[in-house]
């Protein structure tokens, strides 16, 4: 079982960061914030998918105050992502932003940051330090964390600490790094990720090794997968990085072998139909396995499955074999298994 590491407890609008809180899931809207409509509707298909809390780039005035009507209408807590120019911030504090996120790389003036900490402290909302490599002029571990604890220790000079860090780098070696080196030297939550992990399939295994080995050191108290995609993909990789470490559970889980010379059916389209028609929101873990030699032994803590065979296979549950099921009905019996348990 994983050892989270003790954190502060921070809130970014109802969701709760740190100490004993579930590692929430977060993504960032494509969207041009100012595009209300557009914004809205895909926060709508951010939170459908499961995300919990939803950051939105603001470039401008017209960003910053259209956060107002953002948060009228929705249910997820806003963060406002702030580069270059802290007004901008101050501006998405008065519009009721839930959390501001400050980039140290790129806002130096100690001035500016402590205005914007002021007016944070007064709205009651918390500050992500967020370090990226591009910005800090370079991906060494010792320079993220460096940076970061500059911002820190101004933060905490004017008596808030509702702070957030988080240190990214493209090079997931450099991040997973530098997240360990500041968790030794902090109590702060850290928030996970690999910036600019790429496109969808390569930024899932960059995000998956960089946040599951973090994650497996007990360390990160929320993420945001960061792919080339649409960021629903990015909510979806993040659920699966928890529910693979049983951080998090999010309903059925699906274990399906990769298939070898023994398998006789299609087992492709077997796994697909039984994924799309799982409805249940139980956490149920389905086995779909190819052929009887090691289906049940290799799934032996799965709540229901299937070891397939030629023309039928073996349906078990608990890793004992109760009957036999043709093929024809593998994806019916196991979704009406599913259903009962």
């Amino acid at each position: 079982m994983i050892k989270r590491r003790k954190t502060r407890q921070i809130k970014v609008g109802g969701v709760k960061i740190g100490g004993a809180a579930p590692i929430s899931v977060q993504s960032m809207t494509t969207t041009d914030t100012s595009d209300v409509r557009a914004t809205i509707a895909q926060i709508r298909s951010l939170e459908k998918a499961g995300c919990e809390i939803v950051r939105v780039a603001i470039k401008d005035l017209e960003d910053a105050f259209a956060v107002k009507s953002i948060k009228r209408q929705a249910k997820l807590p806003i963060v406002c992502d702030i580069h270059f120019d802290h007004r901008l911030a101050l501006a998405c504090i008065a519009s009721g932003a839930d959390k501001i996120r400050l980039n140290p790389g790129n806002i130096r003036r100690k001035e500016d940051v402590v205005a914007v900490v002021k007016a944070a402290k007064k709205a009651g909302i918390p500050i992500r330090i967020g370090v990226n490599s591009g910005s800090a002029g370079s991906s060494a571990p010792g320079q993220l964390v460096k940076a970061a604890l500059g911002h820190v220790k101004i933060l905490e000079s004017l008596d808030f600490r509702d702070i957030i860090i988080s240190l990214k780098s493209s090079d997931v070696v450099s991040t997973v790094e530098a997240y360990r080196k500041m968790a030794q030297v902090c109590c702060y939550p850290l928030h996970l990720g690999v910036t600019a992990a790429g496109p969808h399939e390569s930024g899932i295994v960059k995000s998956a090794i960089g946040i599951g080995a973090l994650l497996l050191d007990g360390i990160g108290d929320t993420l945001r997968v960061s792919l080339t995609s649409d960021p629903v993909e990015e909510v979806g990789a993040g659920k699966r990085i928890l529910s693979s470490l049983r951080l998090r559970s999010f309903g059925p889980e699906i274990i399906s072998c990769p298939t070898c010379g023994r398998c006789q059916v299609d087992l492709i389209d077997v796994v697909n139909r039984v994924e799309r028609g799982l409805k249940t929101k139980k956490a149920v873990t389905v086995a779909v396995m190819g052929c009887e030699v090691n289906g049940p032994g290799e799934a032996r803590e799965a709540d229901i499955g299937i070891a397939a065979g030629r023309g039928s296979g073996a349906l078990f549950i608990k890793g004992r074999i109760v009957r036999r099921v043709k093929e024809k009905d593998f994806v019916k019996e196991l979704i009406r298994e599913a259903g009962k348990i």
